[in-house]
This record gives C-alpha cells, structure tokens and sequence, in this order.
C-alpha cells in the first residue's frame, strides 16, 4: 500500500515536471511567433515606404513643372572682327611680340582693342593698327613694314583667339614700349605723359 501511495506522488511529480516544460515551451513558442508577426509587420511597413517614395519620385521627375531643363551656354567672341581687322591684330601681335609668351601676345592684342573701345582712337582693328599722327605711324612694325613680313605662330593665334573672346589682362593699357628699343627723347614722352602700370616680358604698359 505505501508502495502504491510512493508511486501516485512520483506519477503527480512527472505530471507537474511535464506540464510545468509544455507551458514554458508554449511561452517560447508564443514569444518567436509574436517576434515573427512583428518583423512581418515592420518589413511590410518598410515597403510600403518604399513603394511610397519610390512612386513620389517618379511622379516628381516627370512632372512638367518640377523638370529643369540644363543646356550647354555657348561661348561666343565679345569682338566681332572683320577677316581684315583679324588679320591686322594678328599679323601687330606677331610683330610687336613674337618673342614674348603667349600671355606677353594677349597683352598686345589687349592694348589694340582697348584702343578700338576708347574714343581717341578709331574704331576698328585696322585704323588703330594704320594709325598715324603727324605723319608717324603708332606702331614701329607698320612704319619699317615688319607687319608685312611676319608668319604668324599658333601661340600667336591662341593668344589673340583670348582676347577676342574676353580674356583682358591689360588694367586697361592704351600703350605699350620697350624701353631698350625707344630712344631716350620718345621714353620720355611715355614717362611725363602717361600713367605707367605694369611691366610684362621687354614691354612697358602705360594708361591715359
């Protein structure tokens, strides 16, 4: 009898061990299918944003009023030269500086069309390079006919290709000498009349 009443409490313990483990089990299982649930959910939301977005920029890019339209701005000459004026500030910059860089040739060209733009010389390439007063060319090349003789470099062409389109790094200089090539009565003139700015390769640049 004491046999049978051991036998019952071992019975009643297993049966409350096993119950105790299912519901523990039950516990794990529940928690893993709610975290399941949850990610589906998250990840669902998340795509739900992302075909949101997705469509809004798509929407966005092909809407008439939100397109911008880009296009490549074309560089065009500040100077409209004639193929005679073109020729002639070629041919004065290959003169007066072909042995200067090609910075000491855009200055030259700078200085002729400076001239064109000022209102105490002609209006054109060809006058202001043709110019004489009294009888004396301005230009040294036009009066021993240099200008005539030269072959124009490609350096030469670039250089005045800048000026032509824009590129003006003269201060506004209406005359230019090389002071070891003047003589001493002519560099005065230059010295007590004109405003000198800067010196650049063998030229001197003056101002008005």
């Amino acid at each position: 009898m004491q046999y049978k009443k051991y036998g019952l409490i071992l019975l009643l313990s297993n049966l409350l061990v096993i119950t105790a483990w299912l519901c523990v089990r039950g516990v794990e299982i529940n928690t893993i299918a709610s975290r399941q649930a949850f990610r589906a959910s998250v990840m669902e939301d998340i795509a739900d944003f992302q075909e949101t977005s997705i469509s809004t920029v798509v929407q966005a890019a092909s809407s008439d009023q939100r397109v911008i339209h880009c296009g490549v701005l074309e560089k065009k000459p500040v100077y409209q030269l004639s193929d005679a004026d073109y020729d002639a500030l070629l041919k004065i910059v290959e003169a007066e500086a072909g042995g200067e860089d090609e910075n000491g040739k855009l200055l030259v060209a700078n200085v002729v069309l400076n001239r064109v733009n000022s209102n105490i010389f002609p209006d054109t390439v060809t006058g202001v390079v043709y110019q004489k007063e009294f009888g004396v060319c301005q230009f040294s090349p036009v009066s021993d006919g240099r200008i005539n003789r030269v072959k124009v470099s490609e350096e030469t062409r670039r250089a005045v290709e800048r000026a032509v389109y824009g590129e003006d790094i003269s201060q506004g200089a209406l005359y230019f000498v090389a002071r070891r090539a003047v003589a001493p009565d002519r560099m005065q003139w230059f010295d007590n009349h004109l405003t000198w700015l800067f010196a650049y390769g063998g030229h001197e640049f003056f101002g008005s």
